[in-house]
């Protein structure tokens, strides 16, 4: 048990400083602190220390130097017990400070507002406030360090009841310190280096990655229940949960998938699409949610049991009813009509997700963790495709109804892993086969699927995320019934594919962009 006689309070956020102070105060602890928090201490009606009157420096250059002094340096990082430490701060008058209460310049919210701008982002780099937290961090063994006001409770009763803190606590105190210096610093430099970018069309590697995410929840488990796991960032400012039971790791992973799909379709008329496993297995357009429903519905009636459902727009009643027939685990939408909530609170399991900005519109890169201490890092796919980017590659053109049927599906494959073929007509698909080693092996999946569903494939588009290595994939979708196809062309084989396509009447588009998701 460490005993506290003298504590140095510096906070920019003061929720619960008060209370925790007067527990101080009433324990006997001298307390010292620094401009607006002294402030606050003494509107109070507590007593307290300038900073400035125990170092016997003023505080300078606009409070940028006030704590940065050794009285405060050697009073916390000075090892009680050894004798050499204790001559010196003994010959130079440095008293020991036993308990630091400190959380830092607000940076991460300053530079989140839209319209920051650098001075201010600068100017909320705390620089005093995270050398204190370290040093007392680095010394727990003597010195307890508070950065968190969630802890104010349990400092104040081990106080209150013994006049000191536990070793325990002041070690787990230590270690949260050194984690929020960590993230702070990883928001400043994830900040600055975004500023001070020289723009450029060219993907330039960090020569560091920096990660600074706040823990958002625990979660019930990963992947599966024996795996632990949590939710980081910020996932809060573009997700609102509206009901149901809290979300699986498997949800998130599903609901953001979905958000990012029906990105694509924004400004489309009514869409809708149903995915598992990350995957869309039904997307579907019409004059209203509903009939975009009864489209992406038939595509697949038995993977949507379980699944994700998204929408473009508002859910209304109708449709909300139509979708509660079936068991889904998450709905998703940009809003819910009183009426469709109505109808989908009832299920107390059913998870509504409120869309409060796309996802699309976060960082233009991808981080994806590979384990052996390793990271991958990428551009994001935003490459869209519109029909003038299209090089039509066969003797045949393609009729408007097939045009609107390729650039329909392509947005589609994009989101579908790959090896990944969709069968697609002008508003809706037909038939998906995702994830197969073999590209000719999707199209079979994609064609059992259609027909699972009674859904002809003739008159159909066929699109595939890369090149068809060999004609027989271009050749079983002719004859499962396509006369279209859409595909990003550059294998060596192309001329062949393209002779099979003009035998069998396929009109085929050349995109020149693959999609491979893995």
């Amino acid at each position: 048990m460490t005993i506290i006689q003298r504590a140095l309070l510096s906070v920019s956020d003061k929720t619960g400083l008060i209370p925790l102070a007067q527990t101080l105060a009433t324990a006997g602890v001298e307390l010292i602190s620094t401009g607006g928090t002294a402030k606050a201490l003494r509107d109070a009606g507590l007593v307290v220390k300038d900073i400035s009157e125990h170092t016997g420096f003023p505080e300078m250059l606009d409070g940028r130097v006030k704590t940065l002094h050794p009285k405060v340096h050697g009073g916390l990082l000075y090892i009680r017990g050894n004798a050499s430490h204790e001559a010196a701060v003994n010959a130079h008058g440095i008293a020991p400070i036993d308990l630091v209460v400190v959380n830092l310049y607000p940076f991460e919210q300053t530079v989140a507002k839209p319209d920051v701008n650098l001075h201010d982002a600068i100017e909320n780099i705390d620089i005093g406030g995270p050398s204190m937290l370290r040093s007392a961090a680095k010394n727990h063994d003597s010195v307890t360090v508070v950065v968190d006001p969630a802890d104010y409770a349990v400092v104040a009763e081990q106080i209150k009841t013994t006049g000191g803190t536990t070793l325990e606590l002041r070690r787990s105190l230590a270690a949260k310190v050194f984690a929020r210096t960590a993230a702070y610093d990883g928001a400043i430099a994830a900040h600055l280096g975004k500023v001070f970018s020289v723009p450029s069309s060219a993907f330039i590697p960090p020569p560091t990655l920096t990660i600074s995410a706040s823990l958002a929840q625990p979660l019930r488990y990963g992947e599966n229940p024996h795996q632990a796991a949590a939710l980081y960032g910020k996932f809060g400012e573009y997700f609102r949960q509206l009901h149901g039971k809290e979300l699986s790791y498997n949800n998130i992973l599903d609901l953001t998938a979905a958000a990012s799909l029906i990105a694509e379709f924004a400004n489309d008329p009514p869409t809708l699409a149903i995915l598992k496993h990350t995957n869309p297995c039904g997307v579907g357009q019409g004059d209203s949610l509903r009939e975009a429903w009864d489209k992406a519905f038939a595509t697949d009636r038995q993977a949507p049991f379980g699944g994700i459902i998204v929408v473009n727009r508002a859910l209304d009643g109708a449709c909300a009813e139509a979708i509660a027939e079936i068991f889904s685990e998450v709905i998703v939408a940009p809003e819910f009509s009183p009426e469709a909530l109505a109808v989908l609170q009832k299920k107390k399991n059913l998870r509504l997700l409120q869309i409060l900005k796309s996802p699309e519109v976060a960082s233009l890169l991808d981080v994806r963790s590979v384990g052996a201490d390793s990271f991958l890092l990428q551009q994001r796919d935003r490459k869209l495709t519109g029909a003038t980017d299209l090089k039509i590659v066969t003797r045949r053109q393609p009729s408007e109804a097939e045009l609107r049927a390729m650039l329909f599906g392509w947005r589609v494959v994009k989101h579908v892993k790959s090896n990944a073929i969709v069968y697609a007509a002008a508003d809706r698909t037909l038939g998906v086969g995702a994830g197969q080693m073999s590209r000719v092996d999707s199209s079979r999946i994609a064609v059992w699927k259609a027909g699972e569903a009674k859904l002809p494939l003739t008159g159909s588009v066929v699109c595939s995320d890369a090149f068809f290595p060999f004609p027989d994939g271009l050749i079983a979708a002719a004859e499962a019934g396509a006369t279209a196809a859409i595909q990003p062309g550059g294998s060596v084989r192309d001329a062949e594919v393209i002779a099979a396509a003009d035998e069998r009447g396929v009109a085929m588009a050349f995109t020149g962009v693959r999609h491979f998701r893995h």
